[in-house]
């Protein structure tokens, strides 16, 4: 058996958990975690995972660590853990701008530490992460950590100095997209159109768009075009996009997510 630990059993930890259990490795993995919240580490238990007393436990008990928490909880919990990790500890890290670098500073020097941005549609087995790791981290560790993400979701592994940037593609885009998708259910509202309507077709607009991008073999460019009839009523929505500049405030929008997560990392 292969035993993993969670320190953090919030929406993110649970999710992962969840994954595991629900997928065929799940037979080969026992799980561990902690939290200080106590009904998020019920509900772990829920599903299987033994309930450890503290951060320190779960490391004394697992190979792979996934620290599933805030980066502003980062300090503390590394804190706890430095004199546990040992060298075949491989910490698996989900705090936004958080370097692998900085981790062994506080831990040990050739701490085997895997970069990892998630994010939270995880919970229903439709995630999507991206993945890096240190050069300590052998092939067949990070092969196991992506099988894990691999089991409740898509995953992608990137160059490590993109693990700031690659948070607004996939880590914080969710709100936003949720965000985008309250000012249509918002629209129907005002024209006395049921939210559940609204909710229901807009939803499945947006995963019948989705699978378009993945599974069409058309540019984004070409997508738009399929969907705009010259002089139509697309058409007149696009123009009011794009005289708001939607492009841009987009672009604006990832930037100031990756600005903060290099203030994050500091």
């Amino acid at each position: 058996m292969i035993n993993v630990g969670f320190i953090g059993a919030g929406n993110m930890g649970y999710a992962i958990m969840k994954g595991i259990k629900d997928s065929a490795m799940g037979k080969n993995i026992s799980l561990y975690a902690f939290d200080k919240f106590a009904p998020s580490l019920e509900r772990a238990e829920k599903i299987g995972a033994v309930a450890c007393k503290s951060c320190a436990d779960v490391v004394a008990e697992s190979k792979y660590v996934f620290l599933a928490i805030k980066p502003q909880q980062l300090d503390e919990v590394l804190d706890e853990i430095a004199g546990i990790v040992t060298e075949s500890t491989v910490i698996v890290s989900i705090c936004a701008g958080i370097s692998d670098e900085y981790i062994a500073s506080k831990t040990i020097s050739n701490a085997k530490v895997v970069l990892v941005m998630p994010n939270t549609p995880l919970l229903l087995g439709e995630g999507a992460t991206a993945l890096s790791k240190a050069d300590s981290v052998s092939d067949d560790e990070f092969r196991l950590v992506c099988d894990i993400f691999g089991s409740c979701g898509e995953y992608a592994v990137i160059s490590k100095d993109k693990m700031k940037e690659i948070i607004a593609i996939n880590g914080s885009s969710p709100a936003f997209i949720y965000l985008y998708a309250k000012a249509f259910i918002d629209y129907a509202k005002s024209e006395n159109i049921s939210e559940d309507v609204a909710k229901t077709l807009f939803a499945k607009t947006l995963i019948g768009s989705a699978k378009m991008i993945t599974d069409s073999g058309n540019t984004i460019d070409e997508l738009i075009n399929m969907v705009s009839s010259k002089g139509g009523t697309t058409i007149a929505g696009l123009e009011q996009l794009r005289a708001g500049d939607l492009e841009e405030t987009v672009y604006n929008a990832c930037k100031a997510c990756t600005k903060r997560a290099y203030e994050l990392s500091k």
